[in-house]
């Protein structure tokens, strides 16, 4: 007759794991969900500043009124912020047309509709060029607004969010901050609706600069004086103003030319240049909170660790007589520990396995928030180096949870637990 051939560690390591299903479910998930957060802060603090960095739409600089360069490109460039004031019409054009500067995109902002800010802006800007001369914006349908009329192109999640298309109709309300008692009387068609870029772009509805300057309730200061748009006549360049000019440059040498000349020398606007360094120093003073963040991840982690700790050693009070029974038949010690230990390992591996679905979830959470507050789109792939390292950091500290235990089962006295319980 053949013999049967002898289970393995790791095969009686599963059917002690199988036969304590309770403490085994709460050890994997509390493994699942120490490691899908782990992953999660580290990985999606990686992507989340990637994409704030390079979601700027290939624009180099922001020039706008005096103040704080950081409001200026969290307002021009990620519509998060108010507005400082505005530019009188001739400094855009006196920028335009300044041979440093490759392209100039006056944009004009007060009103809203439900929360996403209505911005004004030239048709160029539909037009231009983002990175590597490829197309700004593309149209899911529809075309761009005309210059003179009261028209209306939506970003992509303002379209998704609104159930908005090509023919329906939108009346604006004053304002950054959506108030049901401030609504305009214009009514603005929609027609053209934009393709999703990952930009804060995606967040906005575009109209004519024409089009906000005629607003009901709207008057210019440009000249110095309170200017109040007629119907039917155009509007003298003396009176317009700009919340923002976003700027290309032809070359590094003129973003630090163009700091001297505006920042250091004049005493009505503020260039902020490079808009990257500034976000990556916004981003550097509030990273103590990714830090924090990261703290409490390890800190959950270290309890899962724990819970595989308890989990063995709980189980050890019930199965020192039958590791003494194992040792009486000749299993040796090295083979009742490497036991415990392949019990911890696969503990381990399994709530790590599941972490990663845990991870998933995090990140579709947040990368929906992101996009939907900021226009940001995030990866799901996140570092490679988190996504593995944080696995294998979890089935360590598991091994380690479990040499305690293991080294207890070493010792067992199997005369006297055999005599003790006989």
């Amino acid at each position: 007759m053949k013999r049967p051939r002898p289970i393995g560690v790791f095969g009686l390591a599963r059917r002690s794991i199988l036969h304590h299903r309770l403490t085994t479910v709460v050890t994997l998930l509390s493994v699942a969900m120490a490691t899908g957060l782990v992953m999660a802060v580290f990985a999606l603090q990686d992507q989340s500043r990637r994409a704030m960095e390079q979601s700027h739409g290939g624009f180099d600089a922001v020039l706008g009124t005096r103040g704080s360069p950081l409001q200026l490109v969290l307002n021009a460039v990620y519509h998060i912020e108010n507005s400082q004031g505005n530019l009188p019409w001739s400094v855009y054009k006196a920028i335009e047309a300044d041979g440093r500067v490759k392209e100039a995109v006056p944009l004009v902002l007060g009103d809203n509709y439900f929360g996403y800010r209505i911005i004004g802006t030239s048709t160029e800007h539909l037009d231009g060029n983002g990175k590597e001369g490829e197309p700004r914006f593309d149209f899911a349908a529809g075309r761009r607004f005309d210059a003179g009329k009261r028209e209306a192109v939506l970003g992509s999640i303002v379209a998704d969010r609104l159930g908005l298309a090509v023919g329906d109709t939108i009346q604006p309300y004053h304002g950054l901050v959506f108030d049901p008692g401030q609504q305009h009387q214009e009514l603005y068609p929609v027609v053209g609706v934009l393709e999703p870029s990952g930009t804060p772009g995606d967040r906005v509805i575009w109209v004519s600069l024409d089009a906000v300057f005629r607003m009901e309730g709207h008057v210019l200061r440009g000249s110095g004086e309170v200017y109040e748009p007629s119907e039917g006549q155009a509007i003298p360049d003396a009176h317009k103003e700009v919340s923002a000019v976003l700027l290309k440059l032809k070359s590094p040498q003129a973003g630090f030319s163009l700091d001297q000349t505006v920042n250091r020398q004049g005493t009505v606007a503020t260039f902020a240049w490079p808009i990257g360094t500034i976000v990556v120093d916004f981003l550097d003073k509030v990273s103590w909170v990714g830090r924090l963040l990261a703290v409490v991840a390890a800190m959950v982690m270290v309890v899962a660790a724990a819970t595989i700790f308890a989990g063995i050693a709980s189980s050890l009070g019930q199965r020192r007589r039958t590791f003494a029974i194992l040792r009486a038949l000749g299993m040796r010690r090295r083979r009742i520990v490497a036991l415990l230990l392949a019990e911890a390992v696969l503990l381990a591996t399994a709530g790590a396995v599941i972490g990663y679905l845990v991870y998933i979830c995090l990140a579709l959470v947040a990368s929906s928030v992101l996009r939907h507050q900021v226009g940001v789109v995030l990866s799901l792939e996140g570092s490679l180096w988190t996504l593995v390292l944080a696995p294998l950091v979890m089935v360590a500290l598991g091994v380690l949870a479990a040499v305690v235990p293991a080294l207890r089962a070493y010792t067992t006295d199997v005369v006297g637990e055999l005599t003790d319980r006989t």
